[in-house]
C-alpha cells in the first residue's frame, strides 16, 4: 500500500530515503487522480522493499505541494537521493510510471 506522505513526514520519508521515491500528488475531488490512484497502489505492492511509493493529498498538505509548485494534479514526482529526477503530469498508463521508476533504480 502506498504511504501517506504529509507535510510532517515528507522530509523523513522522501528526502531522506535511501531508495527511489514515486510521489503521487492528488486530491479526492480530482477525476484523473482516481484513474491513477489504483495504478500507484499496484506499484507500491510491486516495488515494496525496492522503492518508496507515496501519495500526497494536496488539500491536506499545502506546504509540500507549494514547495514543488504543484499546480496540476495528478502530478507524480520521482526522487532519488532527495532530488527530483523525473516528473509526470496527468493520467498515464501504469507502464509509463513503472518505466520512469525503473529508470532511477
Amino acid at each position: 500500500m502506498a504511504l501517506e506522505i504529509t507535510d510532517a513526514n515528507f522530509e523523513e520519508l522522501v528526502l531522506n530515503s535511501d531508495k527511489p521515491v514515486l510521489l503521487d500528488f492528488w486530491a479526492v475531488w480530482c477525476g484523473p487522480c482516481r484513474m491513477v490512484g489504483p495504478l500507484v497502489e499496484e506499484l507500491a505492492g510491486e516495488y515494496e522493499g525496492k522503492a518508496v511509493v507515496g501519495k500526497v493529498d494536496v488539500d491536506n498538505n499545502p506546504a509540500v505541494s507549494a514547495k514543488f509548485g504543484i499546480r496540476n494534479i495528478p502530478t507524480i514526482l520521482f526522487f532519488k537521493n532527495g532530488e527530483i529526477v523525473d516528473k509526470q503530469v496527468g493520467a498515464v498508463p501504469k507502464t509509463v510510471l513503472a518505466g520512469k521508476l525503473e529508470a532511477i533504480m
